[in-house]
């Protein structure tokens, strides 16, 4: 089994993960993750994280990664998040802007460690 079936299975299974998929055509044009946080902050709030947002080329524009963002929002509502939040790379200045679009604000300095 390579790597993706392996974090599909994994996330298959867990039920405080959410793969979207979008289809046309019966091709994969769009996937979005949604993780369900447990948290001690906010009062032991729960939070959305959303991760793997990607809109194939083709079908950008035609409003699938606002779809993909909006569903993932009404999920974690629906399960009682109190926040929703999302990553982006420093580079990525025009999904910022679309993610602004949406109403999420870049209130955070974020860190990573890569572990090898």
């Amino acid at each position: 089994m390579g790597p993706y079936e392996a974090a599909f299975r994994d996330i298959d299974g867990d039920e405080r993960q959410v793969l979207l998929v979008a289809e046309q055509e019966g091709r994969v044009v769009g996937t979005a993750q949604l993780s369900f946080l447990p948290g001690l902050s906010r009062r032991g709030a729960m939070r959305g994280q959303i991760e793997a947002v990607r809109v194939d080329s083709g079908v950008r524009g035609g409003g699938l990664g606002t779809r993909l963002i909006e569903e993932c929002v009404r999920l974690a509502r629906e399960r009682g998040c109190v926040i929703v939040q999302l990553t982006s790379d420093a580079s990525r200045t025009e999904a910022h802007r679309f993610y602004e679009r949406l109403g999420f604000e870049a209130t955070h300095v974020g860190f990573k460690r890569t572990l090898a």
